[in-house]
């Protein structure tokens, strides 16, 4: 089977390796439109403040480690042009302008996203970054060491936001966020815990102007300030935006139907409305499991999951199960605190419709006598009303506790409730734990018990 990947990031990659590991006799090309295969954006804050070996190993894979399994790798080939009806495609050599036509009997779209920018005055000025790609990266970690640029205004308060905030802030920079939301991180903490994260930034020299949007760049060639809808005009010697991302479908118009905002429309197999093409990755709505509902999650943890499951169901003309969706866990360090989320929260809840309850429980993270490293501990659990079925959970602390984020992950799998929770079987030490978790303690407390210290 000829199969053509477009797209080298997560789900392409995965795609790949899948194809060439676990099943037999399929010929994998993968075209990249990008001159480097594949810079990891998500690990561009371990770069920038010095935590990884150099820039170029900040990547998903090398060429030659799909190349070695048999596959081919283009970069700099852009996929200009599907026929569906041909089962041919368009490819542009960007290195030397060539175009040539491919043929294939499958074809998996993992063409991602592009980071969003604010069409207001002053767009086009110098010194208005993005954090995304490796090209970014380089020319952020000038900025970073460069004295002459003292104020950074990142315009946006979502995991890429805040990490570009954390890295300039440390590197001795006066730092300002900008955002429409009343807090940080609003798509993935709620306000209990978000209020926290406001706190560490601001305790961290961070300063926040949230509730605003950003109307006009100001400056001559080089950007200075930035001007808010509220009029406030704060100094700018380099602004970083991260306002989200748009799916990179706009070429896709008329060869597959697309949904509103761009995302490629795919049915509960992953394949779209043209035959023998699939689509994984932050291009397309994937179905969000807690919710029983597709949902844009733009992770690379979703992509591969997807990119697995297309693989395994590629040769088939019926697959027996669909995808079996994804719960969006993430998780993020911002100072001194770690923070996980999973699931549903009350952002996506109210976008979706959801009829959810919820609870917070707030603690110490160890038995009250340990007094070396026994930071408070925030859990707050999202269930259904009625059937106490888990749907989603956030957890903060000073404490090492990400790791309960994937925990609750698989209590949404499983469809545990509250009351299997406030039950489970989790080991107790006191240098890491209590005799009940802390998430034992959080669905406890969501039943509405006075858990034992």
């Amino acid at each position: 089977m000829k199969v053509i990947v477009v797209g080298a990031s997560h789900g392409g990659h995965e795609s790949a390796v899948e194809l060439l590991t676990r099943y037999e006799n399929n010929e994998v090309t993968v075209y990249e439109a990008g001159d480097f295969i594949s810079f990891m954006s998500c690990g561009m804050e371990l770069y920038l403040e010095g935590k990884a070996t150099q820039r170029d190993d900040v990547r998903n894979f090398k060429p030659e480690d799909v190349e070695k399994l048999g596959g081919q790798v283009y970069s700099q080939h852009q996929v200009t042009k599907i026929d569906p009806d041909k089962h041919e495609v368009e490819v542009k050599n960007l290195a030397n302008g060539e175009t040539f036509t491919d043929t294939y009997d499958k074809l998996i779209l993992s063409s991602g996203v592009t980071p969003t920018t604010i069409p207001v005055p002053g767009n086009d000025l110098k010194n208005v970054f993005l954090m995304r790609g490796r090209d970014w990266a380089t020319k952020l970690h000038d900025k970073l060491h460069d004295d002459q640029v003292k104020n950074v205004v990142v315009v946006g308060a979502g995991y890429i936001g805040i990490e570009a905030a954390e890295v300039f802030a440390k590197g001795g920079k006066n730092v300002t966020i900008v955002d429409r939301n009343q807090q940080p991180l609003a798509n993935y903490l709620d306000p209990q815990l978000g209020e926290v994260v406001a706190k560490t930034l601001s305790e961290n020299g961070v300063n926040l102007d949230l509730g605003r949007t950003v109307s006009e760049y100001q400056g001559t060639t080089e950007v200075q300030s930035v001007k808010t809808d509220d009029g406030c005009e704060l100094p700018a010697d380099l602004v970083v935006v991260a306002a989200g991302v748009t799916p990179n479908t706009d070429w896709l118009k008329g060869t597959v139907d697309l949904e509103e905002g761009g995302f490629i429309k795919t049915d509960p197999y992953l394949r779209t409305s043209a035959p023998d093409i699939y689509a994984v990755g932050d291009a397309i709505k994937s179905l969000f499991a807690p919710a029983g509902k597709p949902a844009p999650i733009a992770l690379a943890s979703a992509a591969r999951r997807q990119a697995r499951y297309v693989a395994e169901t590629l040769a088939m003309t019926k697959p027996d199960r669909s995808f079996p969706g994804i719960n969006g866990s993430s998780a993020l360090s911002v100072f001194d605190y770690h923070l996980a989320s999973t699931g549903v929260n009350a952002h996506n809840a109210e976008l979706l419709n959801l009829d959810v309850a919820e609870s917070v429980y707030h603690g110490k993270l160890r038995p009250n006598f340990v007094t070396d490293g026994n930071p408070d501990v925030w859990v707050k659990l999202t269930y259904h009303p009625e059937s106490h079925q888990i749907l989603g959970g956030q957890i903060l602390s000073k404490g090492a506790i990400t790791a309960h984020g994937n925990t609750i992950s698989l209590a949404i799998t499983a469809h545990m409730t509250l009351e299997n929770l406030a039950e489970a079987d989790f080991f107790f030490q006191p240098g890491f734990d209590r005799q009940w978790s802390v998430l034992n303690i959080a669905a406890q407390t969501a039943l509405g018990e006075t858990p034992a210290v």
